[in-house]
């Protein structure tokens, strides 16, 4: 199976059309399963910007796209907005593999939350899951990721969702929000944050990035790709790294 991890396009004024197109003709060629947006999706939550990004993704080519709402989505209250143009898909089952998503974003707040009664949810949820690799996806990031600053911006109940997360034997965490790529290897689970994929706010020397997922059986390979650019697995970033150097990773 396999899962093209794409967020943070922030369509509007930051949107970097020349990029999108590349990732299209990308995507397209890779023929994934499901392509799987991470939140982001617009700039500022407003009409105009949601026609535009209906449009654009309709160009992919994939069985199955999923959206998940993030921050600047729900502002001006693009909330309302989002769940007209982006029916919301909770939970999504393949042959093997579960697909389960959470929404974090809360109107004109950056900062993200999973709250009691979803956490509760996804507990029940993942424990019908138990012969499946399960994977959790969401908008806001669960760990707080180098070279990012302030880890304020973590979902706020990250510790009970971590709780949850373990004891209910979840494989992969997908992220977006920070746009810089990283992978948590924590032995069973997986973290891993998608950079942005069309959006002029990359940080340091990072590029537009979107993450591929390949599943067979049990293993989980994650590769990140650089729009137009090469294709390398996200845990080369983890082992290069050194900080204020970032571009050696690639």
């Amino acid at each position: 199976m396999k899962i093209v991890q794409i967020s943070d396009l922030h369509v509007g004024s930051q949107f970097l059309p020349e990029k999108f197109d590349m990732l299209v003709s990308e995507i397209n060629q890779l023929k994934p399963d499901v392509v799987l947006v991470t939140g982001d999706l617009t700039n500022e939550g407003l009409v105009s910007e949601y026609e535009r990004c209906k449009e654009l993704l309709s160009r992919l080519d994939a069985e199955k796209i999923i959206t998940i709402s993030g921050n600047h989505d729900y502002r001006n209250t693009g909330y309302l907005l989002f769940k007209k143009f982006f029916p919301i898909e909770n939970v999504t089952e393949f042959d093997d593999v579960v697909l389960v998503t959470l929404g974090t974003a809360r109107p004109d707040r950056n900062d993200g939350e999973v709250g009691y009664r979803q956490n509760l949810w996804l507990e029940r949820i993942m424990q019908k899951h138990q012969d499946k690799v399960k994977i959790l996806a969401m908008h806001h990031h669960l760990v707080a990721i180098p070279d990012t600053g302030s880890d304020q911006m973590t979902v706020v109940d990250a510790g009970d969702v971590l709780r949850t997360i373990m004891s209910s034997g979840v494989d992969l965490v997908l992220c977006g929000h920070k746009h810089r790529p990283w992978m948590w290897n924590f032995g069973k689970l997986y973290v891993v944050n998608a950079g942005t994929a069309t959006s002029e706010r990359v940080r340091g020397m990072f590029e537009n990035t979107y993450n591929i997922i390949n599943i067979s059986g049990k293993t989980i390979q994650v590769d990140l790709k650089i729009v137009g650019g090469k294709q390398i697995p996200i845990n080369d970033i983890v082992n290069n790294y050194k900080q204020f150097d970032e571009h050696k990773v690639f």
